[in-house]
């Protein structure tokens, strides 16, 4: 159909549904950008490391309950409609973000404080489960058939533009109002925004006609009356869910979430790097990718979608391990100096040591194992471990020793591991171990460049893949069919990789050992892609 044949006009509707997608991936991201504030205003009676545990999985709550809202609102919107469906989920996630600014803090409140901020970020992480599918199905059943990969590689930028407009509001503010009082309650602001952009957006929704795709099915009375059996109870369907899962969303929620959100954390907790500096290179990155999702979406109109997608996952893999090693010695070669020459052992008795893996942040780690392992994972210091001859706990750098005596009977274990946490840095810093990295000791142009290459493998594995999806399934079954594999896959494997990255670097004593989940996760997909995922791009959607 020609441009002007059109009852719609394609840049309208990519403007609607590209911005309203932005503005709620804005309200969920800047939770994640705030993690370390959220750890203590809202969990200050936990220590640091625990703290900074809990809060990421408060962020991962949020993407938990994904799912959730895919099976909700995938149903509403295959039942009733794509339109009154988005303009649901952009309300709940906004009203529940705006709340999230007027929450009262841990010292206000005590513990009603985190517990109310569990049940927004469920609101959040539901009302997100409806969103995503909602605008890519609109989108994409609007368009032309070959130009499908390019329309919906807007809904793709739509997260980067989210992104970034949660980043530079955080930024302005903090510089504005100083890091106190942004700790304080400057925090409060981002959230608070929200409303405005709740408002542009539940007005430019409005203003939009339902999907041609939809409407011709609901005009026929073919629309489906139980979308979730006919999604999930017949063979077919259900092998297209399991290859939709397998084959692309696990990729993408290692790929995208390792990218943009573990990356913060490894550049700022485990090398050191001040959080503006890490801010800004997220700015950067976040700038980048916004024009490479539409280019790689562009791009699978020509080629495909499978081959762009395989290329995003196979360089991902590439760069993982090599990658991370060349970000740790451009970020902060001190460090990396200081682990080769003099590198940290823990001497303890075995038996006394937990796994450290505590995604609620509730565990006290009180033997004198846990306050000495838990003691460096707080400052980012990798570190061995080895039975002690005398089965009592020490920390070695080079050679000097400092004896960790355990907190089991101590009245308040807080300060007791925080005069641990003293010696220790004492004893770090002598062995040369920088208290954070040098900004004019970093290795920029290297560090960048890992990072942009790390960006265009999340890029070129996202940018075509709401085709693909969308290209996947049938009309009347298509939103509930394609939302609940893409939540489980981002919700799931990219909402839980920054908190199980983490815990496995608790675990080990490994800086590196947290990138084995994302590993995992996209070879799966790269080999459930290469034997299993159809070529679709080009083909009428009741084709494909």
């Amino acid at each position: 159909m020609s441009e002007a044949a059109k009852p719609w006009s394609m840049a309208r509707v990519v403007t609607a549904s590209s911005a309203g997608t932005a503005f709620e991936w804005y309200d969920f991201f800047i939770f994640g950008s705030l993690t370390p504030v959220i750890a203590k205003v809202f969990l200050a009676g936990l220590d640091p490391t625990g703290a900074l545990v809990a809060a990421l999985a408060l962020f991962a709550v949020g993407f938990a309950f994904r799912p959730l809202g895919a099976i909700i609102f995938g149903a509403m919107g295959d039942r009733i409609g794509r339109k009154a469906t988005f303009l649901a989920t952009v309300s709940l996630m906004g009203g529940a973000t705006f709340a999230i600014g007027l929450l009262p803090t841990y010292a206000q409140a005590g513990i009603i404080a985190p517990i109310l901020l569990i049940i927004l970020r469920i609101c959040q992480g539901t009302a997100l489960g409806g969103e995503y599918g909602g605008a890519a199905i609109y989108v994409a059943e609007h368009a032309d058939n070959d130009k499908r990969g390019a329309a919906t590689g807007w809904i793709q930028s739509s997260a980067s533009f989210g992104l970034l407009a949660a980043l530079l509001v955080i930024f302005a503010t903090r510089t504005m109002l100083g890091e106190q009082v942004f700790e304080a309650w400057g925090w409060r602001i981002p959230f608070l925004v929200s409303i405005l952009l709740l408002a542009i957006s539940v007005w430019m929704r409005v203003k939009l006609s339902e999907s041609p795709e939809f409407a011709k099915l609901k005009a026929e009375g073919a629309t489906s009356k139980a979308p979730l059996r006919e999604s999930f109870a017949t063979r077919d369907s259900l092998r297209r869910v399991a290859i939709a899962f397998f084959g692309i969303m696990c990729a993408q929620g290692a790929v995208w979430y390792f990218t943009f959100f573990y990356m913060q954390v490894f550049l700022e907790k485990s090398l050191g790097l001040p959080g503006a500096t890490k801010d800004m290179l997220l700015i950067i990155m976040t700038v980048v990718s916004a024009p490479l999702y539409v280019f790689f979406g562009w791009l699978s109109d020509r080629v495909g979608r499978k081959p762009v997608m395989l290329g995003g996952m196979l360089l991902a893999l590439a760069l993982y391990f090599p990658g991370s090693h060349l970000i740790a010695e451009a970020t902060n070669p001190a460090l990396v100096a200081a682990q080769e020459r003099q590198p940290v052992l823990v001497e303890t008795d075995l038996a006394s040591c937990s796994s450290q893996f505590d995604p609620t942040g509730t565990a006290k780690f009180t033997s004198a194992c846990d306050i000495a392992k838990s003691t460096l994972i707080a400052r980012g210091i990798a570190y061995s471990t080895r039975a002690s001859g005398d089965g009592q706990t020490r920390i070695l750098a080079g050679q000097q020793a400092v004896p960790v005596p355990g907190g089991e009977t101590v009245g308040d274990l807080k300060a007791h591991k925080a005069n641990v946490a003293a010696a220790v840095n004492g004893v770090l810093e002598t062995a040369g171990y920088p208290k954070s990295a040098d900004p004019k000791a970093v290795d920029m142009p290297i560090l960048l460049s890992v990072l942009l290459l790390l960006v265009v493998a999340a890029t070129a594995l996202y940018g075509p893949q709401a085709a693909a999806l969308v290209e996947m399934f049938p009309t009347r079954i298509r939103y509930t069919a394609m939302s609940l594999p893409y939540h489980v896959g981002t919700g799931w494997v990219g909402g839980f990789l920054p908190v199980t990255s983490f815990a496995l670097v608790a675990m080990t004593g490994d800086i590196y050992a947290g990138l084995w989940y994302a590993v995992a996760f996209t070879a799966l997909s790269a080999v459930v892609t290469i034997f299993f995922l159809k070529e679709t791009r080009g083909k009428p959607l009741d084709e494909c």
